[in-house]
């Protein structure tokens, strides 16, 4: 499941990762990515949740990238990604240095408490 929420106050954008993710429901969530930055001025923060996250399709990293270059456009500022087990990295870095052209500040935590340190949550 994927699922993408956020806080305008905080300019947050939430990216939530949970249990097997389909290219189908990051295609569709793409969407809803827009439409929320659209809601959001520009200078975000980003946070990447992959705590719950089992397993990928392969083929999500071409749409994950494309929700990087949406941020990217919109302004993001700081990229937060909580992993509390590095093998759930599903290759960010690599998609990040061909997504993000103004290379936002970039932080991998292993808990959601020091996400939200991170954040100033």
């Amino acid at each position: 499941m994927f699922l993408v929420t956020t806080n305008k106050a905080k300019r947050l954008l939430h990216f939530s990762f949970i249990q097997h993710v389909s290219a189908d429901e990051l295609k569709r969530g793409l969407v809803d990515v827009k439409a929320l930055l659209a809601d959001l001025p520009p200078g975000i923060n980003v946070l990447a949740d992959l705590g719950r996250l089992e397993s990928m399709d392969l083929a999500c990293g071409e749409i994950f990238g494309k929700s990087m270059e949406l941020c990217d456009q919109h302004g993001v500022k700081l990229v937060v990604r909580m992993i509390p087990d590095p093998a759930k990295d599903i290759g960010l870095n690599i998609l990040s240095a061909f997504h993000y052209k103004h290379r936002p500040r970039t932080v991998v935590c292993e808990t959601m408490e020091e996400a939200a340190k991170v954040l100033g949550l």
